[in-house]
């Protein structure tokens, strides 16, 4: 047997020896499910619509994959926090995000992000949409939207909403019915709805464009007031409260929505996986009626459909941020 190998052989034997060397690690790098228990992150208080979501949709998810799925609740910044401690994990599929239409395509035309969300954070599907709600307390005695701008007019500065932070799609709705409306409501960030919903029951604020998970029990109850909700159409959980849109303010859309990403170096073959999962998951007959119970609308897709939309969200949000020169203050 001939032990001395010219150049040429010795790299040849070694190009074909390195991908076994390699193999272990990089199964390692993409076992499905993690060994290890998986992190939902979700960027707001428990109690609100995305913690709502992501405990429905995390139980489901541990039980499809057979791995415990911990929802872990990082609030802050208007769910900022919770997006770079994520842009940040670990690349190896057990941390995925709950992502929100703030932090993702709103806050990056508001300060400068220790994250980029194109970048180092990588799209898997949409979850959910939704139009939020505008509600105000019962003892206002406002029971419409006419009534709501009639009353900011004639007090300017004086009538004030809640938001789940700044640059969330709580403040920017706010914000543009400003400025359609031509009325100057001041905002009033918080870390969440639960918090916001608390003090807007406390007396302590005006308004709040709410979710519809969160103020429902509250409209029920006789103690909110809901006059109008964000979207082009009214919800099918509120029928008889009408749109912005049609309330006298043509093409108003200020609809919120959460989608799954992960760390940005993600490998491919995880995030197709994980993909797999959640669009299964949100696809099931029993978490589709929950999270319609809850106001929340389904809409898992592929990995290109949600960077897609991102990006589409990002340039609209960003034209408002400009033209109303809103800023993260």
């Amino acid at each position: 047997m001939n032990l001395h190998l010219n150049k040429r052989q010795w790299l040849r034997a070694a190009s074909l020896l390195l991908p076994a060397l390699l193999l272990p690690s990089l199964a390692g790098a993409q076992d499905f499910p993690p060994k290890k228990p998986v992190a939902l992150v979700v960027g707001f208080a428990p109690g609100g619509a995305a913690d709502t979501a992501a405990r429905l949709i995390a139980k489901k998810l541990g039980e499809n994959i057979g791995q415990s799925v911990i929802v872990e609740n990082k609030a802050g910044a208007g769910g900022n926090i919770a997006h770079q401690v994520v842009a940040n994990a670990p690349a190896d599929g057990s941390v995925i995000l709950f992502g929100s239409v703030g932090p993702l395509t709103i806050a990056p035309h508001l300060m400068k992000l220790p994250y980029d969300p194109f970048k180092d954070l990588a799209p898997i599907t949409m979850g959910v949409n939704f139009p939020n709600v505008l509600v105000v307390h019962a003892e206002t005695k406002i029971k419409s939207l006419a009534e709501f701008v009639a009353y900011a007019k004639k007090n300017p500065g004086k009538l004030d909403y809640a938001s789940t932070g700044a640059g969330s799609a709580s403040h920017l709705a706010g914000e543009l019915f400003n400025d359609v409306a031509g009325i100057d409501t001041v905002h009033i960030p918080y870390k969440g709805g639960a918090p916001a919903l608390q003090d807007l029951l406390g007396g302590r604020v005006a308004s709040y464009y709410s979710t519809l998970a969160t103020a429902q029990p509250h409209i029920e109850a006789g103690k909110l007031v809901p006059i109008a909700s964000t979207g082009l159409t009214r919800p099918s959980f509120l029928p008889n409260v009408p749109t912005i849109a049609e309330s006298g303010y043509p093409g108003f859309n200020a609809t919120n929505w959460y989608a799954f990403v992960a760390p940005g170096k993600t490998p491919k073959p995880l995030l197709d996986r994980w993909n797999t999962e959640l669009v299964k998951v949100l696809n099931t007959p029993d978490i589709k009626d929950n999270l319609t119970k809850h106001g929340l609308t389904p809409a898992p897709g592929s990995r290109d459909d949600l960077a897609r939309y991102m990006k589409a969200e990002h340039e609209k949000w960003g034209r408002i941020v400009r033209e109303r020169k809103i800023t993260a203050d």
